[in-house]
């Protein structure tokens, strides 16, 4: 019975053994994999403010007739480009189209007579800029109150932005457009123009914001949905880290680092500037020589501290 005993203590010693080893070699295979090196980049850093905005006509000026009458040509197509002076159609005051309309009952030469004699009426463009709206078609009778073209001087984009972030909008600031019909085209721009008068939005005080794009795209249409992103304030060729790698504690911003002499992860302190979506930019405390350590998950440590804490953490005895 002793015997038996003490073959079940050897064999349960034996068990322990290779579960600790089994453990202890799956651990250190864990360690290795849930950390990253990380070099500080120099790179651009710049904070946004992002909305939403319109594409419209910065001056949309409707042509109207003078007279009453009838459209006898239009000159002019959509997209196209007018200049100062150019005729965009031709028509016939009330009467000189009732004296046409008598004469062609006649013949061709009557009518011919009456064409060179009595002149049709042009319609001039007073601007330079582009034909967004066709509104008739030859043959159509038209009052002074109908806008028979409608021309625009360039394309903007109007954009709206809350209270909340308008005091850090500023004329002259770079913008990036995109469309939402178009989601692979961007566009640079300048902000031009801050309404003094805000709309309230949904309980919300909003200020119309205009924002002229440096060259404007073919595909651009009144009307189109844009996404707008305002650079208030960049930074370029500075050193940065991301956003995850750097820690907190107590207002204080730190790092851990592999020491080459001791293969332990140690703290850091940094001084960090500005700071985007995905980066902070790194003032003091490293160079571009240095290789930060990036923990995959909360438990991650290289090797524990001599008090048994985890490196990655806070060590909140030392002040």
């Amino acid at each position: 019975m002793k015997i038996k005993n003490k073959t079940w203590i050897i064999w349960g010693f034996i068990l322990l053994v290779m579960v600790v080893f089994v453990y202890k070699g799956n651990g250190e295979k864990t360690a290795k994999e849930t950390y990253q090196q990380i070099k500080p980049v120099l790179a651009s850093i710049k904070k946004t403010v992002s909305t939403t905005g319109t594409v419209s006509p910065q001056n949309r000026l409707e042509i109207k007739p003078p007279i009453a009458g009838r459209i006898e040509k239009i000159l002019v197509e959509e997209g196209q480009i007018v200049k100062t002076g150019d005729v965009l159609a031709l028509m016939s005051s009330t009467d000189r189209a009732a004296l046409l309309d008598a004469a062609g009952l006649k013949d061709a030469e009557e009518v011919a007579y009456w064409q060179d004699v009595y002149k049709a009426a042009p319609l001039i463009t007073p601007i330079d800029g582009k034909v967004i709206v066709r509104a008739v078609e030859p043959g159509q009778t038209v009052t002074t109150s109908e806008a028979v073209i409608v021309l625009s001087d360039r394309l903007i984009i109007k954009a709206d932005v809350d209270e909340t972030d308008i005091g850090m909008i500023k004329v002259g600031q770079k913008a990036i457009i995109g469309l939402d019909a178009y989601p692979d085209i961007k566009a640079d721009a300048i902000v031009d123009h801050i309404s003094y008068e805000s709309e309230l939005v949904n309980n919300v005080n909003i200020y119309t914001v205009e924002i002229v794009l440096e060259a404007v795209p073919d595909v651009f249409r009144s009307g189109m949905s844009a996404n707008v992103e305002i650079i208030t304030l960049e930074k370029q060729n500075v050193l940065t880290l991301p956003i995850k790698v750097v820690q907190e504690n107590n207002g204080n911003h730190f790092v851990m680092i592999k020491d080459e002499k001791s293969k332990e992860a140690k703290k850091v302190p940094v001084q960090i500037g500005m700071q985007d979506e995905k980066s902070y930019e790194i003032l003091s405390g490293l160079s571009q020589t240095d290789l930060v350590l990036s923990a995959a998950n909360e438990s991650f440590s290289l090797h524990k501290n001599k008090n048994g804490s985890n490196p990655f953490m806070p060590d909140r005895g030392k002040k």
